[in-house]
């Protein structure tokens, strides 16, 4: 028995209560929030399909790999999830400096009545596959290949673990939960977009029971989603300002799929630039300090068109914003 923590959900929820869709679904929840569970954001925007997709890895221990491009909100999707359901869930970012011993655990030198002993330390994974926790394994596709062999077994269905170094075997929690994001599909950084992305092994993608992909939200619960992060601009004149600046948002999208420009703007950018606009007062700084000066200078009059598009007006330069 593991102090503080429930060993199964003890309710049923209703779907469409709890995120806000039609739908009859019933999920269960625990009753109670530990230090694990992720705080409710309430202004966060639910995606159906991609809900489902999650929900089908919490109710029926599906393996579930949400891809999609930067700031769709795929990490914040599932612990919002998770958050509803107050069932704890621990990310963990994957990059090239993950190792072995930090999935899996190693022996270190701990002291015991006063004296240096050596004893085994669990890492991440098998700390969380004997408890009722979602692991996320946030950026997959940013991890060594041969570190996530690691999980390979518990990618099936039974998903027991071995720990050589002390040979037991462990079985998962009933209640154990694993879930990843990647912003490609295995196949490396194919857009430009994603230096350090791996290719992943097929025979470990073809083990995720569910891909669910995350394309950034319709104009009208982007717009919703700003407005709800900066509260100040819930205004006539504001509401309007949040169209454009989503607008231009869209129209940067369009352009780098069309090769136009090698970068574009996220949610989480138009949010930086809403937020910047409170502190600078300015919508040209603003936006030059959230997203165009991480463009290339070549790209800097295509953006310019943009903008005049967006808000019937010239942007100024940096040197005419003093």
């Amino acid at each position: 028995m593991l102090d503080g923590w429930a060993q199964a959900p003890e309710q049923q929820v209703s779907v469409a209560e709890v995120f806000g869709f039609e739908s009859e679904l019933r999920v269960p929840a625990f009753a109670g929030a530990n230090e694990y569970v992720p705080a409710i954001d309430p202004a966060y925007c639910f995606d159906r399909d991609t809900t489902l997709a999650i929900l089908s890895g919490f109710v029926h221990n599906r393996r579930v790999l949400v891809q999609g491009m930067h700031g769709t909100g795929k990490s914040s999707h599932i612990e919002q999830i998770a958050a509803r359901l107050n069932w704890p869930c621990v990310r963990v970012n994957l990059d090239g400096h993950i190792s072995r011993f930090d999935l899996v655990g190693k022996d270190a030198i701990v002291l015991c009545d006063g004296q240096p002993v050596t004893e085994f330390q669990e890492g991440i994974v098998p700390w969380a596959l004997q408890r009722p926790v979602a692991l996320v394994f946030d950026e997959l596709d940013a991890a060594r290949p041969e570190v996530m062999f690691v999980i390979q077994r518990l990618l099936e269905r039974d998903g027991q673990f071995t720990l050589l170094d002390n040979n037991r075997v462990l079985r998962a929690h009933p209640w154990f939960r694993l879930l990843a994001t990647a912003n490609t599909v295995g196949l490396g950084n194919l857009s430009g977009l994603y230096h350090g992305s791996q290719l992943m092994n097929q025979a470990q993608l073809d083990r995720w029971n569910v891909v669910a992909a995350l394309n950034y939200l319709p104009v009208e619960s982007e717009q919703g989603i700003v407005l709800a992060r900066v509260a100040e601009m819930n205004t006539p004149e504001g509401r309007e300002t949040v169209q454009a600046m989503v607008q231009f948002a869209g129209l940067t999208r369009n352009a780098f799929k069309a090769g136009d420009l090698s970068t574009l703007m996220s949610p989480r950018t138009v949010i930086s630039w809403a937020e910047n606009l409170q502190i600078f007062g300015r919508l040209d700084s603003a936006l030059r300090f959230a997203f165009l000066n991480k463009c290339d200078d070549s790209e800097q009059p295509l953006l310019a068109e943009l903008y005049q598009r967006c808000f019937a007006r010239e942007l100024q330069a940096a040197d005419d914003e003093c």
